[in-house]
């Protein structure tokens, strides 16, 4: 997400960075090229504009002007600009504490193809993880697939869900969802209401009705980041005529865009509070506007991914396998369990750009490839067990017969052996500095001046 305009602020800074100090003209000058990216990302004319205008007022400040470090200072106004321009801090869903409230209703609007009904799956999903326990309702009468494909999410997330083949009245269909909720001791009901190709009249009038029979405590558009500013007319349209509590916006993963995310909140006084990053139903996030703001400026976004090694990885296994590390017992077996869990964090390339300095450029030049990982499963998997935990019995002719086993090629695993062996010698010479600690001290003072 957002990597041209990432891109674009990047080359910005760096141009700043050779000058000496901040002056009119060069604030003038790197302000026009971030007008300029943020236009290119799509977000909206007026956002934008208003945007460098504070960002100039800020940077050319008495306090500002005559900075021997013009990058940095550019760098944390823009940061600190954006950051209030996505809300300034994370917007939670209006639910209360599990157990504080009976039963909690929430809206699901949206048009057709924004991802509205998987959606409903995800947050169902993260519902449970947090305690509470959901229930879906199909409140699309015009589509039997979107039923279809709800009672699918409900099964594969383990969620009960109320469906109404028979009844043409959403309203109805709803009402009676929620006092079947309420008997299944369900506290969060989750409504997946109908889409369309466009607004229209129908539409509107269909969700005014649901509002008005079903009191609801949260009303989320789902919006899809790849239409850019389009998604930000259709969030206009919507909180003027049905009006929404918080917007949720869905395929940001693949928008290299990022224009309605910077723009939903500043044009409807809606914040955005939830983003879909994936297709797979745990893909789903709480929208933090100043770590959206540290990932477009290309400086990583390290709580988040704290959260997901916390949240996906068996800590267990990663204390142990620290253990064996410190120990010097890593074998192929180890690395093996290593790669299992950095893929339960999602594509390598995801994971690298939430690290600081992991720019576009960077991740261009370092070819990332998640079928590597493929490659040295496979040639794992065709070792004996006996190959797997003592590595150096691995001779010519075993090597030829893994990687016909393997589909690969003798080379690359003696590139895989060569890359153990050096983790390998790497954590001897810690151990023998006596621990990771003592290691670092000595390179250190190694590489200072005598």
């Amino acid at each position: 997400m957002f990597q041209e305009l990432t891109r674009r602020l990047d080359a910005t800074m760096k141009k700043l960075s050779g000058a000496d100090r901040l002056t009119e003209e060069n604030v003038k000058e790197a302000l026009r090229e971030v007008r300029m990216a943020l236009l290119e990302a799509d977000v909206n004319y007026g956002v934008a504009k208003k945007l460098v205008a504070d960002i100039r007022e800020k940077a050319l400040g008495t306090d500002v002007l005559g900075s021997l470090t013009p990058a940095q200072t550019v760098v944390k106004i823009v940061n600190d600009e954006l950051v209030a321009l996505l809300g300034g801090q994370a917007a939670e869903l209006n639910l209360g504490e599990a157990g504080q409230k009976e039963m909690s209703t929430v809206m699901v609007m949206g048009l057709q193809g924004s991802g509205k009904t998987t959606f409903c799956g995800k947050l169902a999903k993260r519902l449970v993880k947090e305690g509470r326990r959901p229930m879906l309702v199909a409140a699309d009468i015009y589509r039997p697939a979107a039923i279809d494909q709800l009672e699918v999410i409900a099964e594969s997330v383990g969620v009960p869900v109320h469906v109404d083949r028979e009844r043409k009245n959403a309203a109805q269909i709803v009402k009676l969802g929620q006092r079947r909720a309420k008997d299944n001791k369900c506290d969060v009901l989750i409504v997946d209401t109908a889409g369309r190709l466009h607004i229209d009249d129908t539409l509107m009038n269909e969700l005014k009705n649901i509002d008005k029979m079903v009191s609801m405590d949260e009303k989320l558009l789902v919006l899809d980041a790849m239409t850019g500013q389009e998604a930000v007319n259709i969030a206009s349209e919507f909180a003027d005529q049905v009006g929404f509590d918080g917007a949720v916006l869905t395929k940001l993963d693949g928008d290299a865009r990022g224009g309605a995310a910077l723009s939903v909140l500043e044009v409807t006084g809606r914040p955005v509070k939830l983003v879909g990053v994936g297709e797979k139903m745990e893909d789903l996030e709480v929208f933090h506007p100043d770590r959206m703001a540290s990932r477009i400026l290309g400086m990583g976004d390290m709580m988040t991914l704290i959260e997901q090694a916390e949240e996906k990885m068996d800590l267990d296994a990663a204390e142990n396998m620290a253990e064996r590390f410190a120990s010097g017992q890593f074998n192929l077996e180890d690395f093996q369990g290593q790669i299992k869990q950095m893929k339960k964090l999602g594509p390598l390339k995801g994971v690298l750009k939430m690290l600081p300095g992991m720019n576009s450029d960077v991740l261009d030049k370092a070819n990332v490839d998640d079928g590597q990982f493929a490659k040295v499963e496979a040639i794992i998997n065709s070792m004996t067990p006996a190959e797997r935990r003592k590595p150096d019995l691995i001779n010519g002719s075993r090597r030829k017969r893994i990687a016909r086993g393997s589909g690969t090629t003798v080379s690359q695993v003696n590139k895989l052996l060569k890359q153990y062996r050096d983790m390998r010698s790497m954590m001897k010479k810690i151990n023998s500095a006596g621990g990771l600690q003592e290691f670092g001290q000595k390179v250190l003072g190694s590489q200072q001046p005598h």
